[in-house]
């Protein structure tokens, strides 16, 4: 199995083949990838997740996993179905990445090989609930998908395989069609173009015109506005740093 560390482009990545019922061979190993569609497609950002702590920038400290070791490996994968943006996060500010699996679509994102407790506190973690316990995962892995609870990312999914090994991440327990589809702010924007970038070598026009069209972003931003309101942004962080505090 190939490793990627997100340090250089790559040319393709993999796909994920589409969940079937995986049966319970399948439950019993012991690592599985999560799969990041969002913000943690920045491995520093899931860190926080793993080894506990406040992101740069943020207001929450996260309690980080019961395991506190790194992924394995990480790899960059296309997941079957699609990313929208919906509600109001309370980071960001606008609307937040979601995946529905059953879309017509490929969804770029970052798996990493972790073991079964460490994603169930990371999800545990997500769903703004204290890391504890083992989640049992053999519903997810039997049927696809399992509903832990009415939360915007309780909802278990498991898109399909990598080699052997189970693909699964979380997202809010509707489809695209009943969502309430809201655009994302540019500084989330911005995030998701870093973290493509890291995780796929995607460039800048590439990642705009990808977020330009996923739905809550699309008839909001285009590819082009997209490109000027992130380098504007870049520019005022960029002279905010450059000017002495004080004197």
């Amino acid at each position: 199995m190939a490793t990627h560390d997100g340090t250089s482009p790559r040319a393709s990545s993999p796909q994920v083949r589409r969940a079937e019922p995986l049966g319970d061979g399948v439950a019993s190993t012991d690592l599985v990838w999560y799969a990041a569609y969002g913000s943690n497609m920045h491995a520093d950002r899931l860190s926080y997740y793993i080894r506990g702590g406040r992101p740069p920038g943020s207001t929450r400290t996260y309690p980080g996993c019961r395991d506190r070791r790194l992924p394995e490996q990480q790899i960059p994968v296309l997941l079957p179905g699609q990313t929208y943006f919906a509600l109001t996060s309370a980071v960001w500010g606008g609307g937040m990445a979601f995946y529905d699996p059953v879309q017509s679509d490929e969804t770029p994102a970052r798996a990493y090989l972790i073991t079964r407790q460490q994603f169930s506190d990371i999800a545990a973690q997500e769903m703004h609930r204290p890391p504890s316990a083992d989640l049992n995962l053999a519903p997810v892995l039997a049927d696809g998908h399992d509903q832990l609870g009415p939360g915007r990312y309780e909802t278990l999914v498991c898109p399909g395989m990598i080699d052997d090994a189970p693909v699964l991440t979380f997202t809010a327990p509707w489809h695209l069609s009943d969502a309430e589809l809201n655009a994302p702010t540019t500084a989330y924007l911005a995030n998701f173009i870093s973290g493509l970038s890291e995780a796929h070598g995607w460039p800048l026009e590439r990642s705009a015109h990808y977020l330009a069209t996923r739905p809550g972003a699309a008839g909001h931003w285009t590819a082009q506005s997209i490109l000027d309101a992130v380098q504007a942004a870049d520019t005022r962080s960029d002279g905010a740093r450059a000017t002495p505090v004080g004197g």
